[in-house]
């Protein structure tokens, strides 16, 4: 479930005009050795190479390293990075952006 930060403390700039701040959360996997930090705006326009008005940054730290990544970087669009490789991803909506990073997550919990 995607939750609303209170705007008055969630707001940001893209391009001159202000965003909000959807979600922004770090939370511990494994305790003291891996976290996901989530980050996800909505944008009052697409960013370059998106078709959507979400910008977002989803991101797994194991033993300090990123081992996994989802975010549109401008002109590069949506896609994640799974270790050194970069994968095109088709966004969606925001919640199935989270229900796949998570789906992505699952394994390093385990290990």
């Amino acid at each position: 479930m995607l939750v609303l930060l209170p705007t008055a403390v969630a707001t940001g700039i893209f391009a001159d005009v202000k965003a909000e701040l959807l979600l922004k959360e770090r939370i511990a996997i494994i305790p003291g050795r891996s976290f996901a930090e989530l980050v996800v705006w909505r944008v009052p326009t697409p960013v370059r190479e998106s078709s959507h008005a979400f910008k977002y940054r989803l991101a797994l730290v194991v033993d300090g390293a990123c081992v996994l990544r989802y975010d549109n970087e401008a002109g590069k669009g949506d896609h994640r990075h799974v270790g050194e490789a970069e994968i095109a991803y088709r966004f969606t909506t925001p919640e199935a952006l989270l229900a796949d990073f998570w789906a992505d997550v699952e394994p390093w919990r385990e290990s």
